[in-house]
C-alpha cells in the first residue's frame, strides 16, 4: 500500500499525544495513525492546527498511506501496519465538551451516567467488540412526536402516573445514533416495527423491514454525474441495488440491469401522475399549454380552487389494448373523458372549461385524431401531498381492466430503450422488472391523515424530520420557504409498487434544530434536555450519514407474485387490524387496568 493515495478516510479522532505531528483517527474499523511531517513552517502550522480540533470530533482526512516500519506496526488492530501521511484535511463536524472519556484507558466512571449516554461508552473498543458480536436495537422505546400513530404499552414502573413504552414504527433513532457513536460505521437489520393505523393499501400494524444505516455517506452538491442522482446517499443506493440484484438471482435466477434507473419527483408526478410510477407501459399524462384566450389561474376546478394547470391522458384510437378498457372504465370524480370527433376536433377543451375557446394548437401538440379518447383534468400546479393525482389514477384503472380483461397481449421479449412503450402498445412481461429510483421529493408538505392529528395544520416532514435538505436548498430552507425546499430522500420503486425508501440526514445541530422549532414547530423537551435521542444525534457531533429500509414483506410478496402481503405472512391481520384467529385486539381485566394505573381501584 506504501505511496497509494487515500482520498477518503474519517472518523473520530484521538488526541494521542503532545507532540504537533502524531494523532490517531478512529472509526469503526479501528485506529490509524496520523503523521502531518513539518519541515516547513507552513506544515507545521497544519499540524497544530489539527492538535486543535477538539477530541472525537468528526473529520476527513487527505492523505498518501504509507506502510509502517516493522518495529511500530501494532498488530490488534486492521489498521496497524499503516500509517497516513497527511496532506489536508476538514473539520465536519467538531465535537462539544463530552461527559467523560469513552476510552478503555481511562478509569470507568459510574454505570448510571454511562448508561445515560450509552452512544458514548458504545466507543470503548472492548463494548465495540461485543456489540459487534451480537446486537439489536430495542423494541421498546419513548414515543415521539413526529410519525404515525403509535403503538403505547403500559408498564408497572412505579411512578405518581402511569409510564409508557413505544413500540418504534422503525428503528431510526438508534440506527442513526449507533452509527453516529462511532462504534460501527455500517448498521443491518432484520427490523420489526410497528405502526397503530387501519389496513387499508394492503398495510399490516406489525411488519418486517430490511433496515440499514451507513456513516459517512457524500451529501450531494447538485451535479448530475450521468445518471440522473444529484443527491447525496450514493453509497447507500449502491449496496441497496446490490442487494436486490442479489435477490433476484438467487431466488428467481434473474440478472437485473447493472444500474437502476432513477427519476425525480416532479417528473414522476408530471409524466405519470404518481410519486411511485409503473413504468412498464404508456399512456403518459401530458400537461397542456393553455388553450387560446383562457387564462387558467382563473379556472377553479370542482373543489373550487384556482387552477394552473390542463392535463391530458391520450388513449389513442388504433391502440385497442387501452381504448377498450378505457371506455369501460369508470372516471376518477375530477376527470373528464372526451371522445374526439370531427365536430369536436378544435374545440374539445370547451366541454371542460366551460367556455367557447378554439385549441387547434393544444389539439395539434397531442396529435389527436377522430376516434382517440382523451381525460382531461383540471388540477393545481402545485403537488403538495404527493401521492397521485386524478390522471395517474386514471392510467391505472385503465391498466387495470385492459389487464382483467386479457386484452394485453404479453410479448416475450423486453421492448428496447429506443422504442415508444405508448406505440407498442405492450405490457412488459413480469420477469423484466422495472426498478426505478424516485428523487428530490419535497422536504415538507401538508400532512396526510396518519400525521394531521400531530401536525395540526401545521407543515409536516414527507419522510420523517431528520430528512437532510438538498444543499442547493438550504438557503430557501433558512428564508422562510419550506414549501420550495427538496429533499434528500429516496424510494425505490418496483413496477408501480414502493417496495423501500431512506434520506441522507441532518447532521448538524443548528440545522436540525431549525427544521423542529421553526418549520415544524416542534417545541418540546428535545431541545431543554441534552439526553433525548434526535438531540443527542446531533449534540455529540455526527457524521454525515444516511440509510435505507425495504419493506421485507411486500418485497417477498412481489417475489411470490401475491397479490397482498396478508399471503405471504403466517398469522396476518386483517384490514381491519385484528386477528381473527387469536381474537386480538382484546379487552383485559379491571385489574390489569388498575395495577397499570390507567384506572382507579375500587
Amino acid at each position: 500500500m506504501s505511496g497509494k493515495l487515500l482520498h477518503l478516510l474519517v472518523g473520530f479522532n484521538q488526541l494521542v499525544s503532545k507532540h504537533l505531528t502524531f494523532f490517531t483517527l478512529k472509526d469503526g474499523d479501528g485506529q490509524t495513525q496520523l503523521l502531518v511531517r513539518s519541515p516547513t513552517a507552513g506544515d507545521a502550522e497544519a499540524g497544530l492546527k489539527l492538535e486543535d480540533v477538539p477530541v472525537e470530533s468528526v473529520v476527513l482526512v487527505e492523505g498518501k498511506v504509507v506502510a509502517r516500519p516493522g518495529s511500530s506496526k501494532r498488530m490488534n488492530t486492521s489498521t496497524g501496519d499503516v500509517e497516513v501521511h497527511v496532506d489536508k484535511y476538514t473539520v465536519l463536524n467538531p465535537a462539544t465538551k463530552l461527559p467523560f472519556r469513552s476510552d478503555d484507558r481511562f478509569e470507568l466512571v459510574n454505570e448510571q451516567l454511562r448508561a445515560t449516554h450509552r452512544h458514548l461508552d458504545l466507543r470503548r473498543d472492548s463494548l465495540t467488540k461485543n456489540i459487534k458480536t451480537r446486537s439489536k436495537t430495542p423494541i421498546l422505546l419513548k414515543s415521539t412526536p413526529e410519525g404515525a400513530r403509535e403503538f403505547v404499552v403500559p408498564t408497572r414502573l412505579g411512578s405518581s402516573e402511569p409510564l409508557f413504552y413505544a413500540l418504534p414504527q422503525s428503528p431510526q433513532q438508534p440506527k442513526q445514533l449507533l452509527v453516529c457513536s462511532g462504534a460501527v460505521d455500517k448498521y443491518y437489520q432484520i427490523a420489526r416495527c410497528f405502526r397503530d393505523e387501519d389496513g387499508r393499501k394492503d398495510r399490516q400494524p406489525e411488519f418486517t423491514q430490511i433496515d440499514l444505516e451507513m456513516a459517512f455517506v457524500g451529501w450531494g452538491d447538485g451535479v448530475d454525474v450521468g445518471d440522473g442522482w444529484r443527491i447525496g446517499g450514493r453509497e447507500v443506493k449502491n449496496v441497496v441495488e446490490g442487494l436486490v440484484r442479489k435477490i433476484w438471482k438467487g431466488t428467481l435466477g434473474v440478472d437485473l440491469e447493472d444500474r437502476f434507473k432513477v427519476m425525480r419527483y416532479a417528473d414522476a408526478m408530471e409524466k405519470y401522475g404518481s410519486d411511485k410510477p409503473d413504468t412498464r407501459f404508456g399512456l403518459e399524462v401530458s400537461v397542456c399549454l393553455s388553450p387560446v384566450g383562457v387564462d387558467l389561474t382563473t379556472v377553479q376546478d370542482p373543489s373550487g380552487h384556482f387552477v394552473m394547470q390542463l392535463e391530458c391522458l391520450v388513449v389513442r384510437h388504433d391502440d385497442e389494448t387501452f381504448n377498450s378498457a378505457s371506455r369501460a372504465a369508470a372516471g376518477e370524480p375530477s376527470a373528464t373523458r372526451i371522445t374526439i370527433t370531427g365536430n369536436n376536433l378544435h374545440s374539445w377543451a370547451s366541454e371542460i372549461l366551460n367556455s367557447e375557446v378554439d385549441c387547434s394548437h393544444l389539439s395539434q401538440s397531442l396529435r389527436l385524431h377522430p376516434g382517440d379518447e382523451v381525460w382531461v383534468c383540471l388540477r393545481s400546479a402545485s403537488l403538495d401531498m404527493g401521492g397521485s393525482t386524478p390522471l395517474g389514477r386514471q392510467r391505472l384503472a385503465i391498466k387495470d381492466i385492459a389487464e382483467r380483461s386479457g386484452m394485453y397481449s404479453i410479448s416475450p421479449i423486453w421492448i428496447p430503450d429506443n422504442l415508444s412503450l405508448a406505440s407498442a402498445g405492450a405490457y412488459t412481461p413480469t420477469q423484466v422488472p422495472h426498478f426505478l429510483w424516485i428523487t428530490e421529493f419535497p422536504l415538507f408538505t401538508s400532512a396526510d391523515g396518519d400525521k394531521e392529528f400531530l401536525a395540526k395544520g401545521r407543515l409536516s416532514s414527507s419522510h420523517h424530520p431528520f430528512t437532510a435538505p438538498m444543499a442547493e436548498d438550504v438557503d430557501k430552507l433558512l428564508n422562510g420557504q419550506p414549501r420550495e425546499v427538496r429533499g434528500q430522500h429516496y424510494d425505490l420503486v418496483l413496477n408501480g409498487v414502493e417496495i423501500g425508501g431512506g434520506s441522507v440526514r441532518v447532521h448538524d445541530p443548528t440545522l436540525q434544530r431549525f427544521i423542529f422549532e421553526q418549520v415544524l414547530q416542534v417545541r418540546f423537551v428535545v431541545w431543554e434536555r441534552e439526553d433525548h435521542p434526535p438531540n443527542l444525534i446531533a449534540f455529540y457531533r455526527a457524521p454525515p450519514h444516511g440509510g435505507f429500509a425495504i419493506g421485507f414483506d411486500r418485497l417477498i410478496a412481489v417475489l411470490c407474485n401475491a397479490t397482498s402481503i396478508r399471503d405471504v405472512i403466517a398469522f396476518p391481520k386483517t384490514a381491519g387490524g385484528t386477528d381473527a384467529l387469536f381474537k386480538s385486539p382484546s379487552r383485559v381485566d379491571r385489574e390489569i387496568l388498575a395495577g397499570l394505573g390507567l384506572i382507579g381501584k375500587k
